[in-house]
């Protein structure tokens, strides 16, 4: 039995990577703010410690307390396009946090550190995405994702820190919050319809995106310490399949059966196209199972009319105004 530090385990990927990782039989430390997450998200059999990434004396006491044999790091802020608007905290959070824990484990012999990174490092670049491409991030959340992956590198090179950096995309499915305006599509166009508001779509919706289930990303990410393959590796991880936010918004109201409409907001400064490639998972072994779109969506459908919106703390840090979007104000 190994012992295993899961940061963000309240929130939505991260709670379900602690679940995996229960039933593999690990012994599971949850670290979470509950900043966005929900402490009921936390799976049975995990110890939860309320903490902060960013309380580096409080991070070295657990870490001097815990074994840890293992890092899984998915704590973080992901409002990618919000994130030119909140630079202090976008960079305190998502870096900042981010090294904290990378010099705990380092001085507590961590064997693999297991880095959520993001699709946002590559920017606007050629599609399909493939792990080899020099990212470009184009918002201060892509580049704070792409600083911890050269961090993670250096530490191996210099203290032989395992590493392994999946680049998701798009995930939804249940435990999502819900309730955040600034990010998650899928989720706040269910908050929408059940509030009987019509849906925010910026520009005209034909941006593409890949949109890939909790189920299908969870276990890949949870198991991947335990096959050496992964170690060192950057891998992308989610859907082949990709569709216009727009398509997104139509079988999200078919799936309701009923249609507040569309609103239709100024185009906003984000990448067009993000479709990545994940035949390195495949070169890896991981035939990854794909649930359909439509199942996928009717799932989370329901587990949100079964719980009811999530409402977590309100954000209250914006630190520019110039350009933001009018919704966010």
């Amino acid at each position: 039995m190994s012992t295993i530090l899961v940061t963000g385990g309240a929130g939505f990927l991260g709670s379900h990577i602690a679940r995996e990782l229960v039933e593999l039989k690990h012994r599971v430390i949850v670290l979470d703010d509950l900043s966005g997450g929900f402490k009921d998200n936390v799976p049975k059999g995990v110890r939860f410690i309320a903490c902060s990434v960013t309380d580096h004396k409080k991070i070295q006491k657990i870490f001097d307390r815990y074994n840890f044999d293992y890092v899984f790091h998915l704590a973080a802020y992901a409002a990618e396009n919000l994130s030119c608007f909140i630079k202090r905290f976008n960079y305190t959070n998502n870096l900042i946090g981010s090294i904290n824990l990378i010099n705990e484990s380092i001085k507590h012999k961590v064997q693999c550190f297991v880095f959520t990174s993001s699709i946002a490092v590559y920017g606007e670049q050629a599609t399909p995405f493939t792990e080899d491409l020099t990212p470009r991030p184009v918002d201060s959340y892509g580049i704070a994702k792409y600083t911890v992956e050269q961090e993670l590198k250096i530490s191996k090179n210099l203290f032989n820190m395992n590493y392994i950096i999946f680049r998701p995309h798009n995930i939804y499915g249940e435990n999502q919050n819900t309730g955040d305006k600034y990010r998650n599509v899928m989720g706040i166009f269910i908050n929408q319809i059940m509030n009987n508001r019509p849906l925010s779509i910026f520009g005209d919706g034909t941006q593409t995106r890949q949109f890939s289930y909790i189920g299908d990303v969870a276990p890949v990410m949870a198991r991947s310490v335990l096959d050496a393959r992964f170690y060192n590796q950057i891998v992308n991880v989610g859907s082949d399949n990709f569709y216009t936010v727009n398509t997104i918004a139509e079988k999200i109201l078919n799936c309701f059966g009923h249609n507040p409409g569309i609103n239709h907001l100024q185009k906003r400064h984000e990448v067009y196209s993000a479709i990545a490639s994940h035949q390195k998972l495949k070169e890896l072994g991981f035939l990854q199972k794909e649930t359909p779109l439509d199942e996928g969506i009717r799932r989370m459908v329901e587990w949100t009319k079964k719980v009811g919106i999530r409402k977590s703390k309100e954000f209250r840090n914006i630190e520019l105004t110039e350009g933001l979007p009018e919704s966010w104000r």
